[in-house]
């Protein structure tokens, strides 16, 4: 017995903010959806709370052990080539160590009210309008 439709991928990711700003990466040349922006994190493993995840991908990613706070969101979202992603979104408020960025192609603090003028990924774009309206955080 197959399986039907495409897999679905939980993921977790992290809205780490300071001061009006938040941290957002821009995907290498070299992944799917290349030079997209996308907001820090990764996939859920099996055993792994969302927060735990996210935790664990926050220090892969960035080398930083985060406190991760309330979840902000949640979003279902299937792509056109199939394919469907759950994502949980967390505020993440506090962390120690220094971020240094390990995986993107490039890293930036960007105001809630600039996120727009960014090509993130398609699941994202919801979510990026509703920051930049200063709904959610």
């Amino acid at each position: 017995m197959r399986a039907a439709g495409p897999a679905l991928r939980f993921v977790a990711a992290a809205l780490i903010v300071r001061g009006g700003e938040v941290l957002i990466g821009q995907r290498r040349p070299d992944q799917p959806m290349a030079m997209q922006w996308e907001f820090p994190g990764g996939k859920i493993e099996a055993g792994e709370s969302a927060e735990q995840a996210l935790a664990r991908e926050l220090h892969e990613e960035l080398g930083i052990q985060a406190t991760v706070g309330p979840r902000v969101t949640r979003i279902r979202h299937n792509y056109r080539h199939g394919g469907a992603v759950d994502l949980q979104f967390f505020a993440v408020n506090e962390f120690t160590g220094e971020i240094e960025n390990r995986i993107f192609h490039q890293l930036r603090w960007v105001k809630l009210e600039d996120l727009p003028g960014y090509d993130f990924l398609a699941a994202d774009r919801g979510l990026i309008r509703d920051l930049a309206a200063g709904k959610l955080l």
